[in-house]
């Protein structure tokens, strides 16, 4: 084939994929009833066989769990920019890492492990627009099978539909990055200067996993744990305690606990009032910090007898949370 006959190819390019867990396209059923199949169909997530999870999930959970979480999503909604907020804050720090990384042979861009936009639809623009080598971020701090793991997944089942694979690379967890937790803490310190009272305890919010998981080696719980103890341990405030709980379980077994919901109901009664609440392990305001969280884990210390709880925003979009992304994928950006 001669040179001039050669199909166009785009080549030269670095991309850098941010990823994140997923949302709903829109406040609408249908909407929310796709993007829970997805989600719930994932066995990186509900680890039971086809055979039995699909009929449950078919016939009783889709058919029942779509109203909580539409009301649930109600709750958050931008209605501004007419998204959830995972979907903006993910989306805002692509397009602020940019800047950050300065080189015109990087593109940046975002995806959602389930839903819009997805990996696949991604990997494939980036690879049109000429990327060689893609950077994949998945946005968890802590590693877990349901979360790092899927992302993973995802990734490699594009590139084995793909002729001409771009070069893949991905960030690995960054539970003990020293900007991660230095970031964490700075978090805290902020929001502390800001009550005109001192907290008698601070709770660290995870997102939790049955404890099945656990017991199979996945390394989570324990990564957890450590984020926890970096940040007690560069925590100025000794006499305030640092505690772990995790939130958000889902179906009958055991996961892993403390229990958030169960801990902020037994502190009013151990004479603890004040208190403050982080969520170190999401990086972008989602439903389950600021309805589970912000909302319905409020309210109900509150209703057992709290008088003050703060909840500390997620990092979002903040600069020292753009110079931690960026701090993680700059290792892996080839110069210009």
């Amino acid at each position: 084939m001669k040179t001039k006959d050669h199909p166009k190819v785009n080549h030269g390019k670095q991309g850098v994929l941010l990823v994140n867990l997923g949302t709903p396209d829109s406040l609408s059923l249908l909407d929310i009833r796709k993007y829970l199949k997805e989600f719930l169909s994932d066995q990186r997530v509900i680890e039971l066989p086809k055979i039995i999870w699909q009929p449950i999930l078919r016939g009783i959970i889709l058919n029942t769990r779509i109203f909580k979480t539409r009301s649930a999503y109600k709750k958050i909604w931008r209605t501004e920019t007419d998204e959830s907020p995972l979907r903006y804050y993910t989306r805002r720090q692509a397009e602020l890492l940019k800047p950050k990384i300065d080189n015109p042979n990087v593109i940046v861009d975002w995806a959602m492990r389930y839903g819009n936009p997805s990996i696949e639809s991604r990997l494939k623009s980036l690879q049109q627009q000429g990327c060689e080598s893609i950077v994949v971020l998945p946005l968890y701090p802590q590693y877990c099978a349901a979360t790092t793991a899927t992302v993973c997944d995802q990734v490699f089942r594009v590139l084995m539909k793909m002729r001409w694979q771009p070069q893949v690379q991905i960030v690995p967890r960054y539970y003990d990055h020293p900007k991660y937790i230095e970031m964490l803490v700075s978090q805290l310190e902020r929001r502390l200067e800001r009550l005109d009272h001192q907290p008698q305890q601070i709770v660290l919010s995870y997102h939790g996993v049955p404890k099945q998981y656990l017991d199979k080696g996945d390394p989570y719980h324990c990564q957890c744990q450590v984020t926890t103890r970096l940040i007690r341990e560069q925590w100025p405030y000794k006499d305030i305690p640092i505690t772990t709980t995790f939130q958000s379980r889902f179906g009958p077994k055991e996961w892993l606990q403390p229990y958030t919901d169960k801990t902020l109901e037994q502190l009013p009664k151990e004479n603890c009032y004040r208190i403050m609440i982080a969520t170190p392990g999401f990086v972008s305001d989602c439903v389950e910090t600021l309805e589970e969280i912000a909302m319905e884990a409020v309210a109900s210390f509150k209703e057992s007898g709290g008088d003050h709880c703060e909840v500390v925003p997620c990092a979002n979009d903040s600069p020292e949370h753009i110079r931690l992304i960026h701090s993680l994928v700059k290792p892996y950006i080839i110069e210009a």
